[in-house]
């Protein structure tokens, strides 16, 4: 395993990132190829043996369980600051704004939860999950640097943005003496690079860590064309962030399986290589110890620059998806992505 330096932080992270979506329980009415609180316990103490120090999170992942499975794994395997560990908060429903819930009470609540549910005193990346258009971005700076000088969190990250938001952010930030975003976590991988039209430029010159989710596309870049899984056939949000493009898609991903097997690893090693060379830690989803050793493994295949523009020639222009589909002030209303009890993000 290699590490790097997380952005303009001093943390110290794995260059892999262990997502966590899928632990927690699955009768809470989540998606059924979530595992439960022994599997995700063993899967974690694996990735610890690998060398993964970073793992990420969310209270709106299965009801807050994810959260209570990984804080228990890691309390009983490792020490607390040997790990890097980072959380998110989804912005204040409509009924917390009709109840009169301010951006910054909402910021309080939700990461005292987050804590309770970790078992631990702080996190150390606390992210917001996604632009909140209800609220103002004072309240939400302010709210967040209230949280760092509380000592509940290190520091701060974002997801889910647009490049001039995080530019904005920042900015005010830097203006009132607040707390910034050293970290992005957006929608990347090896058949969705619309973050290099604007983020990944921004993030290099201002040296923020791009932390990017769903880094195998759902399980597309880590299999051969017509193979499927449990997740592919009942995630209905994967496949409605794929589905319309799978045919221009596939063509990246079939130079991913002959270059597998060329080199004689995995098409997941392939995937995860490439994108090593672009971002600072991908966030890796593990539900089986198989899938944490792929990406683990990605981590020491050097790819070369030929090898790099033969996986990266065929590739086209795709329309926002998923969460960034609905990233704007038109679009904002109530909504099932919103929702703690079925998140999709």
């Amino acid at each position: 395993m290699q590490y790097t330096k997380l952005g303009n932080s001093d943390l110290t992270v794995s260059c892999i990132c262990m997502g966590c979506m899928g632990f927690g329980n699955a009768n809470n009415g989540q998606h059924s190829w979530t595992i439960d609180e022994e599997h995700s316990r063993e899967i974690i103490r694996h990735g610890l043996h690998l060398g993964v120090n970073f793992f990420d999170t969310a209270i709106a992942y299965q009801s807050g369980t994810s959260e209570q499975y990984l804080g228990r794994a890691l309390q009983k395997q490792v020490k607390r600051e040997d790990v890097v560990v980072a959380t998110k908060f989804l912005p204040r429903t409509q009924d917390d704004i009709r109840a009169g819930i301010t951006g910054q009470h909402h910021i309080e609540r939700m990461i005292n939860r987050s804590l309770a549910n970790l078992g631990m005193d702080y996190v150390d990346l606390y992210i917001y999950h996604m632009w909140d258009y209800e609220t103002s971005l004072y309240d939400i700076m302010e709210g967040l640097n209230n949280v760092v000088r509380a000592g509940k969190a290190r520091y701060i990250g974002i997801s889910n943005c647009f490049a001039y938001q995080l530019a904005k952010a920042n900015a005010l930030a830097e203006k009132e003496g607040f707390a910034k975003f050293v970290s992005v976590q957006g929608h990347y991988n090896l058949i969705f690079r619309e973050e290099e039209r604007e983020m990944a430029k921004l993030c290099r010159e201002d040296n923020i860590a791009m932390t990017p989710y769903s880094t195998l596309a759902g399980g597309r870049l880590a299999r051969l064309p017509g193979e499927s899984s449990k997740r592919l056939q009942e995630d209905s949000y994967a496949r409605l962030k794929y589905d319309s493009t799978a045919e221009q898609d596939g063509v990246i991903i079939d130079r991913v399986a002959k270059l597998a097997e060329q080199k004689g690893v995995s098409m997941t090693e392939v995937s995860l290589a490439w994108l090593l060379t672009k971002v600072t830690s991908p966030v890796v989803g593990a539900t089986k110890l198989h899938h944490i050793e792929g990406a683990a493994k990605a981590a020491e295949l050097e790819l070369s620059a030929e090898e790099l523009f033969y996986l990266e020639e065929p590739y086209a222009p795709h329309n926002l998806v998923g969460v960034m589909a609905q990233n704007t002030q038109d679009s904002v209303k109530e909504s099932h992505v919103w929702s703690t009890g079925n998140q999709k993000i």
